[in-house]
């Protein structure tokens, strides 16, 4: 099978070239120049770029450069910046797996003739007896990656590898030691690619957004404090919204038009019901009034959910999802699928 593998220039993306590679597949390495701007963080730096180039070249594999910046801006960078403007808490590295790695890279990939794509992923890919194709939990339950990987359906599975979904991260780090590969002993990336570390989010959204300074109300309508800019505020945030000693307080709501952020306590932020629009499952859509479970972070508890057509009912209240958060929903480890919380 000729297989193109996405090469971020991170262990797990070069474990998977390297077990590939050792299957018997025909393999090439390729990685995406995806943030045309400053970055000193994430994945996307000229540093990664040459981790993989090498680690392609140690594996004896050629590699490619492919460059997505316009389709990047488009459908994460630009989003993303849009998003804060409506008071919404955007994933852009869901954003990026959606439109970037399942989608473009695939495009081009089928396009030069490949059969498949690989990343590095923890995450698995299974096919039933009936030759329909599912998405589970990686191994390693630490380092699960099948959050991020919701989106994809049955054409996007059905050409998709995901070779450490198998192994623990222990494990991957030990193979590329006795492989020695430069990119072994190397630390996760852990940020937003196009977020500085100096100048961080803020800066960011400063140079592309007006950012608005809003009042702090509590639950009766009293203002009790400001935030510099609304925009930057998310649901269940607790820094800068007052307390002091007291009890916490915690952003309940954001309402970028009104320039106001309401406050509770901790049981204002709790509740059964989530609403959430664009669903997108992984296989048949699950019928109404199915027991799921939900997952709302990367990672974190699993509570058992009644799916409805645009929300989950929960068996017991959790915190509210910030809008514009992912809404991911299992059946023990299989991803059935996820959308956007409102």
């Amino acid at each position: 099978m000729r297989v193109l593998v996405a090469m971020s220039g991170g262990v797990d993306s070069s474990v998977a070239a390297a077990l590939l590679r050792d299957s018997g597949h025909d393999v090439v390495g390729a990685t995406m120049k995806l943030w045309g701007g400053e970055s000193d963080s994430g994945c996307c730096s000229v540093a990664d770029v040459d981790d993989a180039r090498r680690v392609a070249q140690q594996l004896g594999l050629d590699h490619h450069v492919f460059n997505f910046t316009a389709d990047f801006d488009a459908h994460v960078v630009d989003p993303y910046v849009e998003a804060h403007g409506a008071g919404l808490t955007p994933n852009p590295c869901i954003e990026c797996n959606r439109h970037l790695k399942f989608d473009r890279f695939l495009e081009r990939a089928l396009d030069l003739g490949f059969d498949a794509i690989a990343t590095g992923h923890h995450a698995r890919v299974a096919r039933s007896a009936d030759g329909t194709w599912s998405l589970r939990r990686g191994a390693d339950r630490a380092k699960d990656q099948s959050y991020v990987l919701h989106m994809l359906g049955q054409a996007a599975l059905a050409r998709t590898l995901l070779p450490v979904g198998e192994l623990t991260k222990a494990e991957v780090r030990v193979r590329a030691t006795e492989l020695g590969l430069r990119t072994a002993a190397k630390p996760d990336s852990q940020d937003v690619c196009f977020i500085t570390s100096t100048g961080g989010r803020t800066a960011f959204l400063a140079d592309r957004l007006s950012l608005h300074a809003a009042s702090v109300v509590d639950s009766s309508g009293e203002v009790v404090g400001s935030v510099d800019a609304v925009e930057l505020v998310t649901v269940g945030q607790r820094r800068g919204m007052g307390g002091g000693r007291g009890e916490r307080r915690y952003a309940v709501a954001v309402d970028v038009a009104a320039r106001q952020v309401t406050i509770g306590g901790e049981s204002d932020l709790m509740t059964d019901v989530v609403e959430v629009d664009g669903w997108q499952w992984c296989g048949e859509a699950p019928p109404p009034s199915s027991a799921v479970g939900v997952q709302t972070s990367a990672h974190g508890p699993v509570p058992i959910a009644t799916l409805a057509s645009s929300s989950v009912r929960l068996a017991e209240p959790i915190r509210r999802v910030a809008p514009g958060q992912s809404v991911v929903l299992y059946d023990g480890d299989q991803v059935l699928g996820g959308g956007i919380a409102t």
